[in-house]
């Protein structure tokens, strides 16, 4: 009866919505006051119908809808009863695998939280782990070739960006590129100098299942001396605390599948072996 009850309210809440949609539309119709509504009382499920009933609004066979959850992370710790990555995962999978209403993407640059998700036992052999990585080299010099760099300002380009298409988009719209190039490398130097320098002086900590663990300075230092002679290393190698504060630092990047870290880009392993030489 609640479950019907939910449905009921939903779809109250479309009537005014679905009559002045458009016959393509692109992205699921909230309006700001409903959002408010469905979110404040914490009724999770009230929100998880409204996204099946529209989904289910829009559906034509043969052309399931795609659903694409952007930086899904801000939700991890976030509790509505229990935990809401719970709920929330269980809910795509009825998406998919029950009702097959529709596809399901989430995305995240927060690589803790794709460990994290792929580790629950609730969701083995039903997802998918896809791994959005840098450009290789031949690509990279492919994509400069496109705005004219020439073979010196490619090979700069390679060697402190790698394929990182952030840094590489800071090139291209720059007039002086070694310049720049020597920005940036001085920019991040200083900014993991910076990161390093508080946590010896002021100390830090870190949140891991609800606990909080000091941060200690000689771990991290330990941590990142292993990338002077390596680009990548088991993530067995280093311990938790370290590894978690220097990941969420955006430092290092943790691979779950390959079960390896390296660091975020080539530009941060530069600074990294710059900052411990």
């Amino acid at each position: 009866m609640e479950h019907e009850a939910r449905y009921g309210r939903i779809k109250e809440f479309l009537k005014p919505i679905v009559s002045v949609l458009p016959e393509s539309y692109y992205g699921i119709p909230i309006p700001k006051d409903i959002f408010l509504k469905l979110f404040k009382e914490k009724e999770i499920e009230d929100a998880f119908v409204y996204i099946e009933t529209v989904l289910k609004a829009f559906y034509k066979t043969g052309y399931a809808p795609v659903l694409v959850i952007d930086e899904l992370q801000v939700i991890g710790d976030l509790k509505v009863d229990e935990l809401l990555i719970y709920k929330l995962f269980n809910f795509f999978v009825r998406l998919t695998k029950e009702l097959h209403l529709a596809y399901v993407f989430v995305i995240t640059s927060d690589s803790l939280f794709i460990e994290r998700v792929y580790s629950e036992a609730m969701l083995q052999g039903r997802i998918r782990h896809s791994l959005v990585d840098d450009f290789d080299e031949a690509t990279t010099k492919d994509f400069l070739d496109e705005y004219r760099f020439s073979d010196a300002e490619k090979e700069l380009a390679w060697e402190y960006c790698g394929g990182k298409p952030v840094c590489l988009v800071e090139l291209v719209n720059c007039e002086n590129r070694e310049e720049k190039v020597k920005e940036m490398f001085i920019f991040r130097t200083g900014e993991i100098e910076t990161m390093l320098k508080r946590v010896k002086e002021l100390g830090s900590e870190i949140r891991i299942e609800g606990r909080s663990y000091a941060v200690r300075y000689e771990g991290l230092i330990d941590t990142l001396r292993h990338f002077v002679e390596c680009d990548e290393i088991d993530m067995n190698e280093v311990d938790e605390i370290s590894k978690m504060f220097l990941v969420k630092k955006n430092v290092l990047f943790v691979d779950p599948l390959k079960k390896m870290i390296k660091p975020q880009s080539r530009l941060d392993l530069l600074a990294i072996r710059e900052v411990l030489r």
